[in-house]
């Protein structure tokens, strides 16, 4: 495993021992950790195999991920199958693979599996399953993964609260005793430019490093896809447009802003111990926009007494920054850009190109071939930890741990979903929803 990938030397989660932190996520791993050792040995290939591709939630990213494992190996990765919540994103998915890659998408008409209870199918067709649905969904998809002995590449974020986080830290060790591969698609870990640089600075190339500036300063995503009055229920339509629902997407600050929280929390070798902010509803206030905020900025402290400040903004019309900086005793770096301006003299990277989408599945099919020990879920676990804790202290207007994060029985995502479901959150009359309100006490307990 390359240098991102170790274990965080200042880690905040050895403070406390995930194990009996629920009772419930402990018992599942202790579910899936007594199944016989011959249900996993089907999920590795040697280098001469073919690997079984399955895609679970075939969306855009899906899609792309999908074809980007697939170009791994032209001769030795096949899709074999595919799920989704609905049909027409899987013919939509399917038509787009079949163009790109033609022969090595060999998904018959009966492996294209609809419904809440696809993901299942797909992972007991698979050596390798890609989970890229909302990431409410990715703890017990993940969950279903391991215990059926599959490989996984997961897209960020890995959860959108605390109980979901701890369910992903309890299975990634479960994956572990089992030999499974686990990527995660934070993928500027794979970039040369942000691995050159970040070592650099890890290695003292500006001295101390005194303070940290992390951004996803932009106009935001795309507008709902589905119009109120065309949808067949309130479920559809929140899963139709699902970035604007905490317990499918964990507000902007978690599905997007996690990328540069992350480089932060790499650079540091560990995780902020305590989050302060502040964030709001004030340009894209429309109730389309279901219940998130536009705009979130957050202080983030590391165990060091060091300084992380965060920002993320969904408004069309302001200054965009998508960018990590750091500030050293001895210099700075626009990390993002790969520049370091020390007292010794200026550095830039100078590689080629390289599309990190790409270059973080490389390693993956390397270690599922090899059985090399792979596992970046703790690492994306606690980074979608860092922004979670920031959407809390944001919602609350209150100082949020690393641990009340962590230990939170808030949960957003529910146990089990059926199109019976009345989602967590509903509209008004006004088909208005109800959206946080710092200060209020009463808010803060449903968010802490």
């Amino acid at each position: 495993m390359n240098e991102s990938n170790k274990t965080s030397k200042q880690d905040p989660v050895t403070r406390r021992e995930f194990v009996g932190t629920t009772s419930k996520t402990a018992a599942a791993a202790a579910a899936v950790s007594a199944l016989p050792i011959e249900r996993f040995a089907h999920a590795q290939s040697s280098p001469g195999d073919t690997i079984k591709l399955g895609l679970v939630g075939c969306g855009g990213r899906g899609t792309g991920a999908a074809a980007q494992n697939m170009t791994t190996s032209a001769e030795g990765v096949r899709l074999v199958a595919m799920g989704d919540a609905f049909r027409d994103k899987i013919d939509k998915s399917y038509d787009n693979l079949k163009k790109q890659k033609n022969k090595q998408v060999q998904v018959k008409e009966d492996k294209k599996f609809v419904g809440f209870d696809a993901y299942k199918k797909v992972i007991a067709e698979s050596d390798l399953v890609i989970l890229a649905t909302p990431p409410g969904f990715r703890p017990y998809m993940f969950e279903e993964a391991v215990k059926q002995g599959k490989n996984v590449f997961m897209e960020k974020p890995v959860a959108v609260d605390g109980p979901g986080v701890r369910k992903v830290l309890e299975v990634a060790k479960i994956a572990d005793k089992k030999g499974l591969k686990v990527g995660v698609g934070l993928q500027r870990h794979h970039h040369p430019g942000y691995k050159d640089t970040i070592k650099r600075l890890q290695d003292g190339a500006i001295g101390d490093l005194v303070s940290m500036r992390a951004y996803w300063n932009s106009g935001g995503v795309w507008d709902p896809r589905l119009e109120r009055g065309k949808e067949k229920s309130e479920l559809e339509y929140q899963l139709r447009n699902w970035y604007y629902y905490n317990w499918l997407c964990g507000d902007h600050i978690t599905e997007q802003h996690i990328h540069n929280l992350d480089v932060i929390n790499w650079l540091k070798d560990g995780f902020p111990v305590l989050a302060r902010g502040m964030g709001g509803r004030q340009v894209r206030a429309d109730k389309k926009y279901g219940e998130i905020f536009d705009h979130h900025a957050v202080e983030y402290q590391y165990e060091d007494g060091t300084w992380m400040f965060s920002q993320c903004r969904h408004i069309r019309g302001c200054w965009n920054s998508v960018s990590e900086h750091v500030q050293g005793s001895k210099g700075r770096s626009d990390i993002n850009r790969f520049t370091i301006f020390g007292e010794d003299g200026n550095w830039r990277h100078r590689g080629k190109r390289v599309n990190a989408h790409q270059a973080e599945h490389y390693p993956l099919v390397d270690a599922i071939r090899n059985n090399k020990a792979y596992n970046e879920a703790y690492y994306g676990a606690k980074s979608t930890l860092t922004s979670i804790m920031g959407r809390m202290a944001t919602y609350t207007g209150q100082p949020i741990t690393f641990e009340q994060a962590l230990d939170s029985k808030i949960q957003l995502m529910p146990d089990k979903i059926t199109w019976k479901t009345v989602p967590p959150t509903t509209p008004n009359e006004q088909g208005e929803y109800p959206i946080p309100v710092p200060g209020d006490k009463m808010w803060a307990r449903k968010v802490v």
